[in-house]
């Protein structure tokens, strides 16, 4: 992958102050942690391809005769401004295991889709131990199998040099069966009055008994 090339001054002081002299001069104070640390600035509009990006990106920081290949190990923004204000690098060695978040792309259209369910991403990025030579942009991810009400999940990720590290039964993109439509509640019966109760029959005369002769 293709890294954003960094111009920086290396810095030898440290302290509030200078950090607030450079941000006021548009500089950007920033540490490298590897085999070796550097502090060092640089002017806050060469990071824009590097920060405000959707990919994952790696850095060639070039300081003097000096060049270190990076990754972002921690951003800081200012709470109010949202500018930034502090950099973190982790220096890249080949070989040597590291811990990042990329993000995913997912290719295809699922069948479920074409049934009229509904794709719901659950996970941006994945987070994965891996080596320098294993980084990419996006973790590429084919969902065009998935059906109606099914999911992907982490554990089905199979990812050639990567170590995934968030929960395995975390599904990561499902297609969702969509709400039925509601039925019509059926009308409700005029209850029907009851039936007077009918009037008593009068009784029968009884017959006069036969009279004796």
């Amino acid at each position: 992958m293709k890294a954003i090339v960094i111009e920086g001054t290396l810095r030898s002081g440290s302290g509030k102050k200078l950090s607030n002299d450079l941000r006021k001069n548009e500089e950007v104070p920033c540490n490298i942690n590897g085999t070796e640390n550097f502090c060092f600035s640089a002017p806050v509009k060469s990071f824009k391809h590097l920060v405000y990006t959707p990919d994952f990106k790696t850095a060639t920081i070039k300081l003097g005769d000096k060049e270190v290949n990076c990754v972002i190990q921690e951003l800081q923004f200012n709470p109010v401004s949202d500018e930034l204000v502090h950099i973190d690098f982790l220096e890249l060695v080949p070989g040597k295991k590291l811990t990042v978040e990329i993000p995913l792309q997912l290719n295809g259209t699922p069948k479920g889709a074409k049934d009229g369910g509904k794709i719901t991403q659950r996970i941006k990025k994945l987070k994965v131990i891996t080596t320098p030579e294993k980084l990419v942009e996006r973790i590429q991810i084919n969902i065009a199998d998935i059906e109606l009400g099914k999911s992907i999940r982490v554990i089905d990720l199979k990812l050639d040099g990567m170590e995934i590290l968030n929960p395995p039964q975390f599904p990561v993109v499902s297609v969702l069966i969509p709400r039925a439509i509601k039925e019509e509640t059926p009308k409700t019966a005029t209850p029907v009055a009851a039936a007077a109760p009918a009037a008593a029959a009068p009784a029968a005369a009884a017959k006069p008994a036969a009279k004796k002769k």
